[in-house]
């Protein structure tokens, strides 16, 4: 299996965010920050050399691919800010993506040019059913994957008894 390209990395958030080079990004970024970090209570990490991340959520994909990766986070580029809705904009998410101002969507990033184009309430309260949606999404498969480890046990502790 091929390795993991988006992964935390030792690089400093704030020193990233130093060099931001266009100075509004650079303020969105910590103003986007700064309510990451209230909503999810997690210290942020670079994941890859240009994603802020938090928390960490390991996935699993009928397939069999797995990995890890952050519950939400964010990347000031370029063009505009990206936030990463990694529930997606389906179902929980279409009524305030609907109140939230002019942006921009992909399947699981948000695009804004600046925030000031936006309504901070309502992505506020994007971000939090995000994360909590995820979190009871790692908790479940968590509890998915403990049970499997003890279904496993006792039947090795059977096939044990029989010999």
């Amino acid at each position: 299996m091929a390795e993991q390209k988006t992964k935390p990395t030792g690089v400093r958030v704030d020193r990233f965010l130093r060099d931001v080079p266009d100075e509004q990004r650079r303020a969105d970024a910590r103003q986007v920050l700064a309510m990451l970090r209230e909503v999810t209570g997690e210290k942020p990490k670079m994941w890859g050399p240009t994603m802020i991340g938090f928390g960490q959520f390991h996935y699993v994909y009928d397939t069999g691919h797995e990995g890890d990766t952050f519950l939400t986070g964010f990347s000031p580029r370029k063009e505009s800010l990206v936030l990463y809705f990694m529930a997606g904009f389906e179902e929980q998410l279409a009524g305030p993506l609907a109140r939230l101002g002019k942006c921009k969507t992909g399947k699981c990033c948000l695009y804004i040019k600046k925030l000031a184009d936006i309504d901070l309430k309502v992505l506020r309260e994007m971000i939090e059913a995000n994360f909590a949606f995820l979190t009871e999404s790692a908790k479940q498969q968590s509890e998915k994957k403990v049970a499997k480890k003890v279904v496993a046990k006792k039947k090795a502790a059977k096939k044990k008894a029989r010999t």
